[in-house]
Parts: structure tokens; sequence; C-alpha cells
């Protein structure tokens, strides 16, 4: 665990907070008839477990029948653009090593525009047959994420696309800025779902762009009165390495079974924001990813080891005192 020494104050990087109104938010993705509330569940055989008083758990393996809590960031960013008459007609191209990319594919075919969806060489074929059958356009490049990301925005340039990627950086702000407001629907669905405010928020980290719209949208209900850890894969501690340095730095290390977190550049948006409100950055063991996910599914929790990272740092022993009320994120469905 690194500690946050710029907890309340934050970096001060060249990139806006991250919001915390989810009333817009809330009020487009209304209108989509395969929006629908996901449920909070209390899990006292996981808090018995992990040695506190109670565990809550935000389950978003049916999010809008796309498997994932993605589902609330780009296809509102295309919501978005259909509202202010942007969409119908355009090309979005993105980079994906999973939901996002059914995102992008979903939003598009509904509002009328084309999805261009690069993956790497290492993405499963079912994955691209997923995309396809959601009108996408899919191309292979590139031996990792990275790379696929680098082609998807060599493309956005030379075809003239819409780049909609789920990370920032300097230069390229506004949209997935608009992108993590979506994300907020769900902490705001989770906070008036607990019965009783947790003392701790767990949260899992790829780019950052969940975490920081959950933390963003914690810290402006409950202040002070919450603790928030975010949980990186020890192989790809992009947020955690950035506090340490004090500056946006590429992370490095191997692959991750935690392939959704397995990003060694953290979004630009989403350090600014954690560096001011989250308390600490754990770093999870491929060992402890794995060992979670049996306990996971007997708990009727089954997932992948990015969609339940959080619930395994708490299962591995975070050292949390007895009486700490827990708020998880179980953030996919199993592949």
């Amino acid at each position: 665990m690194l500690h946050n020494p710029y907890r309340g104050t934050g970096l001060r990087l060249d990139a806006p907070w991250p919001s915390h109104d989810a009333d817009r938010p809330r009020a487009m993705l209304d209108r989509c008839p395969a929006h629908a509330v996901t449920p909070l569940v209390e899990m006292p055989e996981l808090a018995a477990r992990a040695n506190v008083a109670q565990v809550w758990v935000k389950d978003e393996r049916a999010r809008m029948g796309l498997g994932s809590f993605k589902a609330l960031g780009a296809a509102y960013v295309i919501a978005c653009d259909a509202a202010e008459g942007r969409a119908l007609g355009s090309t979005y191209v993105t980079a994906s090593a999973g939901n996002h990319g059914l995102s992008v594919a979903a939003g598009a075919q509904v509002f009328g525009a084309r999805a261009v969806i690069y993956l790497s060489q290492t993405v499963p074929q079912g994955f691209a047959e997923r995309l396809q059958g959601f009108g996408a356009e899919v191309r292979r490049a590139g031996a990792d994420y990275a790379e696929s990301m680098a082609a998807a925005s060599q493309a956005a340039v030379a075809e003239r696309l819409v780049l909609l990627s789920d990370s920032s950086w300097p230069g390229y702000i506004d949209v997935p800025h608009r992108l993590m407001e979506g994300y907020l629907v769900l902490a705001a669905e989770a906070a008036a779902q607990i019965p009783q405010r947790p003392t701790h928020i767990l949260v899992q980290a790829g780019v950052g762009g969940l975490a920081g719209a959950v933390a963003a949208h914690a810290r402006h209900i409950w202040g002070e009165a919450v603790r928030i850890i975010v949980v990186e894969p020890a192989a790809a501690p992009a947020l955690h390495d950035a506090i340490e340095a004090g500056a946006l730095v590429d992370a490095s290390g191997p692959d991750s079974c935690m392939g959704r977190l397995d990003c060694k550049t953290a979004s630009l948006i989403a350090l600014q924001g954690l560096s001011r409100d989250a308390d600490g950055f754990a770093l999870l063991s491929e060992e402890d990813a794995q060992a979670a996910l049996p306990v996971l599914a007997g708990a009727g929790l089954a997932t992948t080891a990015s969609g339940g990272a959080g619930l395994a740092a708490l299962l591995a022993g975070l050292d949390l005192p007895g009486d700490a009320r827990v708020m998880a994120i179980l953030s996919e469905a199993p592949e």
C-alpha cells in the first residue's frame, strides 16, 4: 500500500478535475431503454472472511446488457454527441482489450454512427466476433494494447475519424472527461442504495477512469468520512508509480492476468483526480487475484480477475479495521 502524500490537494497537473455531478448523465441514460439500475448487494460471508464489519458489492455484470460498467462510458459520449447533432453518420475509432470497445460499438449502432475497433493480436477472436455483432469494423494491429491504441490514433488523423479513448493525455481531454462523467451514474446509484455510509471504498483501476469518477463522487457526498483505496495489478502500477514519482510516468511490468487493468500509463484526468481524492494505492499480485475467483464464484459473484480485483485485495488481507464498512465494485461479468 502506498499512502497518498497529495491527498486533499492533488498534483495540479495540466488537466481538469473529474466531474462529480451525476445529474446530467443520469438524465441522459434515463432515456435509454436498455438502462436499468444495477444491484448493490450485502455480502456477510465476504465480510467474515475479510474480518470486517460489512461488505457491499456494486454488481455491474448486467449493465445495459453489455456485461460491465464500461457501458456507461463510451455509449454515453455518443449519446451526448447525438443530442448535439454530431453522431449520425460519424465514425468512432478506438482500441480495446475488452469492454470499452463493446460500449463504442453498441453506442454507434444505436445512434446511426459507425465504429472501428482496433484489437491487438492477443485479443481472442471471440471478442472480435462480439464487436462485429454490434456492426463494428474490427482491425488487428500491434502486439499489445498500447500498439493497437497507437494505430487507432493514427487512423483517426489519417481518415478523419472521431477518436473515442477511455484514457486521456496532454492534448486529448474533452472526450475522456465526458466519458468519465458517465461512470458517475454507477457511483450515484450505489450512494443511493447503500443503507449506511461506507468507511472504505475499494475500486480497481487500469487507466483510472472508473476510480477517478467514483472517488470524485464519494468526496462530493461524503467528504472526509470515507477512505478510498485504489487497487491495481502489481504488474501494471500506473497510478501507484505516478503518485510515487509525483508526475505522470510510464510503469513497467509483465503481462497481467487482470487484462482489463493491465495498463502501464494512467489517464491524465484520472491521475489528477485520484491524486487529490484517493487515500492509498494498493498493488495486487497475480496469485491473490486468481485465488479470489473461486471464493467470489462460490458467493454468487462470478467474475474475472479484473472484475474482482478490489474484492481480491480485501480477501488477500488488506489492513482494514474490524469495524470497517466496505463498498467494492464487481466491474464485469465472467468471460
